[in-house]
């Protein structure tokens, strides 16, 4: 159905992840959540393009909730749409999922698909991300909560310790507030010195003017400055021995298309628990 819907010209990627948790709701509140995302998708390709769907279980955890009011922490099936079209601007970011609100010429657009979606997802007890710069796509993630059967809830899995850093040096470069303040405040509970940077350039002159050597570098991918593959080459120039990672919000296989990443990169998507973020940077440093 998705297929005929978006057209020859667009490429459907269906990407799910592997031992699914179960979710309770309606399944064709799941074909709404999909079929308006992608009629929006395709809108905003121009000639031949991509959409992708993807889906994976994920947990969210207390640090980043202190910062995301609508979140609530605990597991959930996370769905990802998302395209390679023309992205979107804050300012419209800020009003898409207002009922009647469209940014499509008269008579190609109600308003109501994203509305929709939002309904359903709240609905469900859900919640909705959506990552968008203008040229570089866009990426709606909706998280489901996890439901928990009889089975399943006598079932305990032991929690692993997030290992701890012993005081390196980490240069944060992150142009969304909120989101550089909770990855701060996780990378300081960790032990380790956060430099923090809103901008590429800001996070250049922090290499530069910075004395002692810097561990490694955790960058946005897709920023308006520069993207972080960039950035990362222009700071190798300065502290050779850094080692890099990469966030964001689109999702690997997005980032991939765009050329962005290679294939041997440390890329950790967002949102992320603190115990992610622990164990990645721990593996990182310690690597070879």
């Amino acid at each position: 159905m998705l297929s005929r819907l978006i057209g020859e010209d667009v490429d459907l990627a269906w990407s799910p992840g592997p031992d699914l948790w179960k979710v309770k709701m309606d399944p064709s509140q799941v074909d709404q959540i999909l079929v308006n995302l992608c009629v929006n998708a395709r809108d905003a390709i121009t000639g031949v393009g991509k959409i992708t769907i993807e889906s994976k279980n994920i947990t969210i955890g207390q640090v980043y909730c202190k910062t995301h009011i609508d979140f609530v922490p605990g597991d959930y099936i996370m769905l990802a749409i998302s395209d390679n079209g023309s992205g979107m601007s804050k300012k419209v970011q800020e009003r898409i999922y207002e009922p009647f609100y469209t940014t499509k010429e008269l008579g190609k657009g109600t308003g109501l698909g994203l509305a929709t979606v939002y309904g359903i997802v709240k609905q469900n007890r859900g919640f909705i991300n959506l990552y968008s710069e203008i040229n570089e796509g866009t990426t709606f993630k909706i998280y489901l909560p996890r439901f928990i059967d009889e089975d399943a809830a006598h079932t305990t899995v032991p929690a692993t310790m997030a290992p701890e850093g012993n005081g390196e040096t980490i240069l944060l470069v992150e142009d969304e507030s909120v989101l550089r303040e909770v990855a701060q405040t996780m990378l300081k509970e960790l032990g380790y010195v956060v430099l923090i940077a809103s901008t590429p350039g800001e996070g250049i002159n922090i290499a530069k003017n910075h004395r002692s050597e810097i561990h490694l570098l955790i960058t946005d991918v897709i920023m308006p400055e520069m993207n972080g593959r960039d950035l990362s080459k222009l700071i190798r120039k300065i502290q050779p021995e850094i080692k890099c990672m990469f966030t964001s919000g689109y999702t690997a296989n997005v980032i991939a298309h765009h050329g962005v990443l290679d294939e041997d990169v440390w890329f950790l998507p967002k949102p992320f628990s603190m115990n992610d973020l622990a164990l990645k940077v721990h593996q990182l440093l310690e690597a070879e």
